[in-house]
């Protein structure tokens, strides 16, 4: 087996519709360097969040000094604290002006995305800021093939104030892992 070159992705890969995104980033490893040291995960889990018309999105009511990076350019951090406690890091998609983004719920051994922040030492100093091996954060395309049929897609985590309508959108895609039988 050949081994393919990594591949930093550049913007042209986010300024794409938000769910092909979403779905795309299942395979793609997110890659953090700390000081001298170089962490790279597999993304497993994903979320979209789509637009003004999507009440689970923190878009839906507008911009606001919060949300600004997500009416920004493609390829773009949107790092926000919830619950008081957790970074939760997204990535702006589409063109600028249409606020959306994707929400990395897991990656690696970091099942959880205030585990995958914790895990990887994201926080609000990388909110607003390129993917990009400057900014000590970017994604790989490595070139692991998912098969479609191991990623499950299912409605959002924890967006139930949404609505039925918006809070039932099949919009997370997580990879299936195969169980190992003993």
């Amino acid at each position: 087996m050949a081994l393919q070159k990594k591949k930093i992705l550049a913007r042209a890969f986010f300024n794409r519709p938000t769910l092909i995104v979403t779905r795309e980033l299942i395979g793609k490893f997110l890659v953090r360097r700390v000081g001298k040291r170089k962490i790279a995960v597999m993304i497993t889990e994903t979320e979209a969040y789509d637009g003004f018309k999507d009440k689970a999105s923190h878009a839906h009511r507008g911009q606001t000094p919060r949300n600004t990076p997500m009416f920004g350019e493609a390829g773009v951090c949107y790092v926000y604290f919830t619950y008081g406690m957790h970074w939760m890091l997204n990535i702006v998609t589409r063109e600028k002006g249409y606020p959306a983004a994707v929400l990395i719920r897991g990656a690696g051994e970091h099942v959880g995305p205030a585990r995958l922040t914790r895990g990887l030492s994201i926080t609000k100093l990388l909110n607003g800021m390129p993917l990009a091996q400057k900014s000590g954060i970017w994604i790989e395309d490595r070139g692991i093939v998912i098969n479609p049929r191991n990623v499950k897609r299912t409605p959002r985590v924890g967006v139930d104030s949404a609505g039925p309508v918006w809070g039932n959108k099949k919009y997370r895609f997580v990879l299936q892992q195969k169980r190992v039988k003993k």
